[in-house]
């Protein structure tokens, strides 16, 4: 094989570790490094900010990261590529040309528009969103490094596509490339969320120092297949686990569809290259499907929340005459969506007074601002000298805060504009796909022999499975793997949708559906709807469900002894 690509990632999300990009480019060895910026909640963030000035809309984060380390990546010859450009990439690129100005560099800047679909909202009937973004594919990336761009910013792209862009330019795979596009995809899946590679997040953190993860990169062949890894000398962990679970986060069944190419995750494996060191082979690939995704944003009101603390005896009591009294004095205007959760932290004869209080949560929303905001709050604190014994409240009265609702639409690929912005500032318009092909999910795969048990524990899941779960607008995906072949025979036939509603009763009444991987020994569940309107919306405990695997993993049933 020809040497391959070493692309690697320095952002996940907005607000992810600031000094990465120094450290990737400083650590080792690069060609491409990216950063991906761009989230649901960040779309919304970045809707905001917009309103307030035209000019924004950006990642900001990305700017100041460059302006400390432009001239290292031009002299180290790594070309960056990243989605920071929000809702405004010739915004953010006008911006790194006058820093390229400023610092007196000899660097080259492009960017990829057509994403943004708001002032089209009306003709595609999405109503009066704040944001309307599709996402991109990878192309329009791939023709501005042709040209020679060093940097290259878009709007929304799929997370992925930051990645497969700089392959695909790199090896000059044609549009129908779909395995080694695939593959490229698998690899971009893995490394676009950072540390969560290379051991952050990980649900075997005990069995290795994690410390603080470095970031990880991909070497990427012609073929498509990589081996992901990380700088030397940096914490954390590249293994078959680490890996298996990025592979599993956020998606759905054995089909992963981008606009450039749809991966067959079932077809995909993982051996061990050495230390820190995991190769992903074997990845096919099909036509993209003939829609484009769209991310929606809008105000959705405003939210204000309480906390009651109770301590000691008759928690359900007091719980019980606050809701009660809180309820009464709202009564003449109550908000329009009211929400009590109450979190039974307390212990029995506790030996510190936290350790013997429990926690009542009262969250409200509504259009009004006033009515969510010092009506409610300003309620809540009147019953302190006139409710339950010992009554105190975590912070003081507040005015409301807006929420945002996320709602995901699909529109024809043909009909959304992707251009490439060179970076002597001619315009190449993308194509769309020549060929596509409609999703649909793959069979069910034959289950294996199940494992015969003759003897079983009572023990948490977490003890034999590793777990990842995350969010895709209002719902919840949790992915579930194990690591042996007699595990998944037992995994496999245990852990029904059944089971897994029994073990999260929150997931009772939600449609929820069960994908297997038997190539990884894992299982995706998607929870449709436990997110609500999405994390803005912050419709329950966990907004993005991220901590949902490890609710599952914590829960207890029978496991054959011969796994533990």
């Amino acid at each position: 094989m020809s040497a391959p690509l070493r692309v690697g990632n320095a952002s996940g999300f907005y607000g992810d570790r600031f000094s990465a990009v120094r450290e990737m480019l400083t650590g080792g060895p690069l060609d491409v490094l990216t950063g991906d910026y761009l989230a649901e909640l960040t779309m919304l963030i970045l809707g905001r900010d917009r309103m307030k000035d035209p000019a924004r809309g950006y990642a900001k984060t990305f700017l100041r990261q460059m302006e400390e380390n432009l001239g290292l990546a031009k002299d180290k010859g790594v070309r960056i590529v990243a989605n920071a450009g929000g809702l405004n990439p010739a915004g953010l690129a006008d911006a790194l040309r006058e820093l390229v100005a400023k610092l007196g560099l000899d660097v080259s800047v492009a960017h990829v528009e057509g994403d943004d679909l708001i002032a089209r909202a009306d003709e595609f009937g999405f109503g009066k969103p704040l944001t309307a973004n599709a996402y991109l594919g990878a192309w329009g990336i791939a023709e501005c490094l042709k040209a020679g761009a060093d940097v290259v910013v878009t709007g929304r792209v799929t997370d992925a596509s930051v990645i497969v862009g700089p392959a695909a330019a790199h090896f000059g795979w044609a549009r129908d490339d779909y395995d080694a596009l695939a593959g490229a995809v698998a690899a971009g899946h893995v490394i676009e969320c950072g540390a969560q590679a290379t051991g952050g997040n990980y649900a075997f953190f005990r069995e290795q120092p994690i410390g603080v993860p470095g970031f990880p990169l991909a070497e990427i062949h012609a073929d498509g297949s990589s081996v992901i890894t990380k700088h030397p000398d940096t914490g954390g962990v590249v293994n078959i686990g680490t890996v298996t679970a990025q592979l599993l986060y956020e998606i759905t069944g054995a089909r992963y569809a981008n606009p450039d190419v749809t991966a067959r995750f079932d077809a995909l494996s993982l051996s061990d290259d050495g230390p820190d060191r995991v190769r992903i082979s074997g990845v096919r690939g099909e036509a993209p499907p003939p829609t484009l995704k769209v991310c929606l944003n809008r105000l959705g009101g405003f939210r204000n929340e309480t906390t009651f603390v109770l301590t000691g005896l008759d928690i359900e009591e007091k719980a019980a005459l606050v809701r009660e009294q809180l309820e009464g004095a709202l009564a003449k205007r109550p908000p329009a969506e009211v929400r009590w959760t109450l979190a039974r932290t307390d212990h029995a004869d506790a030996d510190t007074e936290e350790r013997a209080s429990a926690l009542l949560h009262v969250a409200v929303k509504d259009n009004d601002p006033k009515i969510a905001g010092r009506a409610f709050s300003g309620a809540a604190i009147e019953l302190a000298l006139a409710s339950y014994p010992g009554f105190h409240v975590t912070a003081p009265p507040s005015e409301a805060a807006p929420f945002g609702v996320y709602s995901a639409a699909y529109v024809d690929a043909g009909a959304v504009p992707h251009v490439a912005v060179l970076p002597d500032g001619s315009k190449v318009d993308i194509a769309p796909a020549g060929e596509t092909l409609e999703l649909s999910e793959v069979d069910e795969p034959a289950l294996p022999e199940p494992l015969r048990a003759d003897k079983v524990r009572r023990v948490p899941l977490g003890l034999v499975a590793g777990a990842r779960s995350g969010d895709k607008g209002g719902n919840a995906n949790l992915g579930v793997w194990v690591r042996s072949e007699e595990a998944w025979r037992w995994l496999v036939h245990r852990l029904t949708v059944g089971e897994f509603r029994r073990l999260l009763p929150e997931t009772e009444g939600l449609p929820v559906t069960r994908h297997l991987l038997p190539n990884l020994w894992a299982m995706n569940f998607v929870v449709e709807g436990i997110l609500g309107d999405g994390v803005a919306s912050q419709a329950r405990f966990d907004p993005q469900a991220k901590a949902l695997g490890e609710w599952l993993r914590a829960r207890e049933l029978d496991v054959p002894e011969a796994l533990l």
